[in-house]
């Protein structure tokens, strides 16, 4: 069982940069993590960074994802739309969503993009075991499921062993905005939210929570740290 106020790995000391933020918006926090991705390739011993946050309503697709997984015009609407390097299809970001974009250089871990997603995978199953869900793997597929219903979406890119984006957890959201998409593709599976299995919870419960996962499965020693100006 993870401890929700304790970030560190019992195992190691290896630092890792902990920025906690509340909404920022997609386009802000893209550009500071293709600065940070630079910054990293430029000095690979700096600290890996970890940056929790949410995003206003906002849609983004993988650099090779298809429009026909759109419900909407992207040229004529007035949502939010980004096409990004990231891999994978398209989905959907709005307040309530938990976001994690790691910049971790995988030298110091695996030199393995399947790892890799495999373990970012692993620090949510961790997460929901706190609160006695069990989050379940589709094989073939990323991503985390309760009870048949996705409530955490996974894309990434990898530029020299560093990577950037991350996941996008669905703590109580509303989950309307997925009405206009085919989410990342798969069209026979619904999305869900932590709070339909557990009613009340918010993004500050779940945090630390998720912070607490992720030094213990990477292993790593997280240090709060204020966001990049």
């Amino acid at each position: 069982m993870i401890h929700t106020t304790v970030f560190a790995s019992a195992l190691t000391s290896v630092p890792c940069w902990l920025i906690n933020e509340g909404q920022v918006s997609y386009a802000v926090a893209l550009e500071v993590q293709r600065r940070l991705v630079q910054e990293h390739r430029e000095n690979p011993d700096l600290p890996d960074v970890l940056i929790l946050l949410e995003h206003p309503p906002v849609y983004t697709l993988g650099q090779g994802a298809t429009l026909d997984f759109l419900k909407f015009d992207p040229m004529v609407t007035n949502w939010e739309v980004h096409r990004v390097e990231r891999g994978g299809e398209v989905t959907y970001h709005c307040p309530g969503q938990l976001v994690g974009y790691p910049i971790l250089n995988l030298r110091r871990y695996q030199q393995d993009l399947h790892w890799y997603l495999r373990q970012l995978e692993e620090v949510l199953i961790r997460a929901l075991a706190v609160w006695g869900l069990q989050g379940d793997r589709v094989s073939g597929l990323t991503g985390v499921w309760v009870e048949g219903r996705k409530v955490a979406a996974i894309g990434i890119k990898v530029s020299r062993w560093i990577t950037m984006h991350g996941f996008a957890l669905n703590v109580c959201p509303d989950l309307q905005g997925f009405k206009e998409i085919v989410p990342c593709g798969i069209s026979d599976r619904p999305v869900g939210s932590l709070a339909e299995f557990i009613p009340g919870i918010d993004l500050d419960r779940v945090r630390p929570v998720v912070a607490a996962s992720f030094a213990e499965v990477f292993g790593v020693e997280l240090i709060a740290s204020a966001w990049p100006k």
